[in-house]
């Protein structure tokens, strides 16, 4: 990462913004602390605020909608709000070859070596309420959802990995369990979405107002410590199918992943907070089938990728989703309609 670009993090993030039509003004923070440093988005903590430098190749006029958005009542006890980086009330700013960076309370994040105490009951609603939100009441206009956007650049990362790291290691080497025949069950599996689960066509289910990356590394205690959970991370916020959302647990209860006792209760406080992406009792496979393929599919591209990129096999758990890639293909009808019994 360029200091240049921690530096400018690191005052934006100790700088707390006046009301009013009054210019910002630097007050003493604690040492800034980078708690994110990935090629879509570095993060820089001072004491209690945190900046962030967006993707460089996002949409800044996408960014600044889902900032209204996420700024606008409605949402408020769903999403963090952002805090202004400009006067007056602006969310963002630009570094000076246009790198678009935000400012936001800091927020505690689900512990990691706890997964007992994983919110998933909490996600799922909060997700319930975000999808009974009216775009139409919202300042627009609404972008649409980045996740169907999101898969489709994780194949092609997945294919440029392989291209660029091709070669004598043996992980690369053709042959069963190889990275090149996990990438062409990868391939295989994605070839049977439909066009909008690859961001190719329109979503036939677009009218939800979604997060567009569910995973609980998106939601944080504000205020820290023992505030109420929240949703983060709004980069892929926008109109489109709700089940979306919902897609990741599905499809890691599907592989095995998620223990069908947290996905039940998932599930269920969604369907008890009255969340529309799935019919309110019985099976909820045929509203999550194809998102769930879908992310099934770009996380095993993902998980691929990086291991093209540092020659070496698959671990565990990328196995795993590379092997329900597989079963997709001698299953195209159905995906894992029944959990993880079809393993």
């Amino acid at each position: 990462m360029a200091t240049s670009l921690l530096d400018r993090l690191a005052e934006l993030s100790a700088t707390t913004a006046r009301r009013g039509a009054e210019a910002t003004a630097p007050v003493p923070a604690p040492a800034p602390e980078v708690l994110a440093d990935r090629p879509d988005g570095t993060v820089v903590r001072s004491g209690r605020t945190v900046a962030k430098a967006h993707a460089p190749e996002g949409d800044p006029g996408d960014l600044a909608a889902r900032l209204r958005i996420a700024a606008h009542p409605l949402l408020h006890g769903i999403l963090l709000p952002p805090l202004p980086v400009t006067a007056p009330g602006g969310f963002l700013t630009f570094t000076e070859d246009g790198r678009a960076l935000t400012r936001w309370p800091y927020g505690s994040p689900v512990p990691p070596d706890d997964p007992d105490a994983a919110p998933w009951e909490d996600a799922a609603r909060l997700l319930a309420r975000l999808h009974t939100v009216d775009p139409s009441q919202l300042p627009g206009p609404v972008p649409p959802m980045r996740g169907p956007a999101k898969a489709a650049r994780a194949l092609a990362r997945l294919r440029t990995a392989l291209a660029v790291a091709g070669g004598p290691p043996p992980a690369l080497r053709p042959g069963p369990g190889s990275l090149p025949a996990a990438a062409a069950a990868v391939e295989r599996a994605w070839a049977l979405l439909p066009p909008w689960a690859r961001g190719a066509a329109p979503s036939p289910r677009a009218g939800t107002l979604c997060h567009g990356d569910l995973h609980l590394g998106q939601l944080v205690r504000h205020p820290a410590t023992d505030g109420p959970w929240l949703l983060i991370d709004i980069d892929d916020l926008g109109t489109g199918d709700g089940a979306w959302d919902l897609a990741r647990p599905a499809a890691w209860f599907a592989a095995g992943l998620l223990g069908p006792d947290i996905w039940t209760r998932f599930l269920a406080a969604y369907r008890a907070a009255g969340g529309p992406a799935v019919r309110p009792s019985g099976d909820p496979w045929p509203d999550l089938e194809i998102p769930a393929r879908a992310l099934t599919v770009q996380t095993a591209a993902l998980a691929v990728a990086k291991a093209a990129t540092a020659s070496r096999p698959l671990d565990e758990t990328e196995a795993v989703v590379v092997g329900a890639c597989t079963r997709m293909t001698s299953l195209p009808d159905r995906l894992a309609s029944v959990g993880p019994d079809v393993r």
